[in-house]
């Protein structure tokens, strides 16, 4: 572990801390036993003054967080329909992409799940990951994928052998770079001259709009603005030139990123509305670091009541970002019995740090609990359609994020 002393972008001296959430495990390091001696690490935040990037004061070893990974793309029923919405927006943004000598890298490709529409199409496609389970999965599924780390020598190596890239994407991998410059300049090597780099970050925005500090752990090394990310690619030569979201994450921004400075409206409306709502002020992430607080508070007190009047409470979704709300809150299973999670890769261990088993979702719902947690609430559509119609239940779920906790009500089906 070290700890930074400058701005991860700019080098700056001049960041600030501005939210502490204590010590927390690594967000994917479940265990085995709940008497499994785990490491603990500081999980706080900084504000560069200079070029405004939100960013962890602590960087862990990038080969202890990814090298073996848990989170599969083709979990999410919402993350599959979003590959074929991304590749569609992707090839709007194309010329000339040429099925026979073109084709698509996707750097962090984890299972593979966002080349399928490309493969579909016609196009040869290529990943690239460091999770060697994961990518053993990918090539099963006979997506031809790497097993390395990204930055300028994986670029160099893949350029040599494959060609400039017409097309690149990184999804969610930016925020997880230790090395950015390294990082972004293997991005500029292997990107063709007339490429498009198609980049997607949870976006800060939603971040501070909606109180979500469970997006916040140690993967996540930076939280990205538009402002900020353009700062950070310009260095290199390389310009936003439109701009798009995505549901994934509790709300992502898409870059989509050329050689050449020719940019469409939408950048600068984006610009403009940024600079209004104090998101790349210090201030504002002051005033995030209090709603933080407050928001803590109100969970475990709303926990708290239902319990008293109505039983136990089981979660669902052991995502990565549920870790850091189960231990800042210090939610175990005083508060939160089992979780249910999709994922078989994740059943019969325990949460980092709280100590929560995990099951299987039907061993969970046969129980026929009156409350559910939702802590992968990014998903919550998705998931209270699977309670209501895979385990017909007549619960209420409750729901941590965005803003403030609630309890609602599963919606009758559209």
């Amino acid at each position: 572990m070290k700890k930074i002393s400058c701005c991860r972008t700019c080098r700056s001296k001049h960041i600030k801390t501005f939210l502490s959430l204590g010590r927390q495990p690594l967000a994917n390091s479940l265990l085995k036993s709940p008497n499994q001696e785990e490491k603990k690490y500081p999980l706080s935040l900084s504000f560069c003054s200079n070029c405004r990037l939100v960013q962890l004061n602590h960087t862990i070893d990038p080969k202890e967080l990814f090298s073996h990974y848990i989170w599969l793309t083709s979990t999410s029923k919402t993350a599959r329909e979003q590959a074929s919405i991304f590749c569609e927006q992707v090839l709007l943004r194309t010329k000339n992409l040429d099925t026979n000598y073109s084709y698509i890298l996707e750097v962090a490709s984890n299972d593979g799940t966002f080349l399928k529409p490309f493969i579909k199409k016609g196009y040869r496609v290529l990943g690239v990951d460091p999770a060697k389970n994961i990518v053993n999965l990918a090539r099963k599924n006979k997506i031809p994928t790497l097993e390395k780390f990204f930055g300028i020598k994986a670029a160099k190596e893949i350029k040599k052998e494959f060609g400039p890239a017409k097309v690149i994407i990184a999804r969610n991998v930016l925020a997880h770079v230790a090395d950015l410059a390294d990082f972004v300049k293997g991005l500029d090597l292997v990107l063709a001259d007339d490429g498009l780099l198609a980049v997607e970050v949870h976006y800060a925005k939603n971040i501070y709009e909606g109180t979500q500090y469970d997006s916040i752990y140690h993967e996540h090394l930076c939280y990205f603005t538009l402002k900020s990310a353009e700062y950070l690619f310009n260095q290199y030569h390389l310009f936003v030139v439109d701009v798009g979201e995505s549901p994934i994450s509790g709300g992502s921004l898409i870059l989509y990123i050329k050689k050449q400075k020719k940019e469409s409206a939408l950048v600068q409306k984006y610009r403009i509305a940024e600079e209004k709502n104090g998101l790349n002020k210090f201030s504002g992430w002051q005033g995030f670091a209090k709603q933080t607080y407050s928001h803590q508070n109100k969970l475990v007190k709303l926990l708290e009541e239902i319990i008293k009047k109505n039983g136990p409470v089981v979660g669902y979704g052991a995502s990565a970002r549920s870790s850091t709300l189960l231990n800042f809150c210090v939610i175990d299973t005083r508060l939160v019995s089992v979780i249910a999670d999709q994922n078989i890769i994740k059943h019969n261990y325990f949460t980092a740090g709280t100590h929560i088993p995990i099951k299987n979702p039907y061993l969970v719902m046969k129980e026929k609990p009156k409350y559910v947690l939702i802590l992968a609430w990014n998903f919550a559509e998705e998931i209270m359609m699977i309670l209501k119609e895979k385990y017909h239940f007549k619960g209420r779920c409750i729901l941590p994020l965005p803003d403030r906790p609630k309890i609602v009500k599963i919606p009758e089906k559209k």
